[in-house]
């Protein structure tokens, strides 16, 4: 592979690492608050005993999960990034070397 073509494909990783870990910036906050009304609602949900308030409380974890479950993903995706571009950075450090 030429070495344009790994800089290329680098920068785009480099890139997408960026946004990738802002966005997962944004979904900690997100899923912070998201669990703490959850916790909220479980508790008006114990205290109330309503199945309006039950509803609610289900509907409040659900949201809560929900983020769990998109955070996970992009800390997957992440960690998939960064692989590759370990994997890019080592090939260009080969061919360096061998020139």
């Amino acid at each position: 592979m030429s070495r344009s073509i790994l800089e290329r494909r680098l920068v785009d990783v480099s890139e997408r690492l960026k946004r990738l870990r802002a966005e997962l910036a944004v979904i900690d906050e997100q899923a912070a608050f998201l669990e703490e009304e959850a916790d909220d609602a479980r508790l008006r949900a114990m205290v109330a005993e309503t199945p309006l308030v039950d509803a609610e409380a289900r509907d409040a974890r659900r949201h809560a999960d929900a983020i769990g479950h998109h955070r996970e993903t992009l800390v997957q995706s992440i960690a998939a990034l960064g692989q590759e571009q370990d994997k890019l950075l080592d090939r260009m450090a080969a061919e360096l070397s061998a020139s």
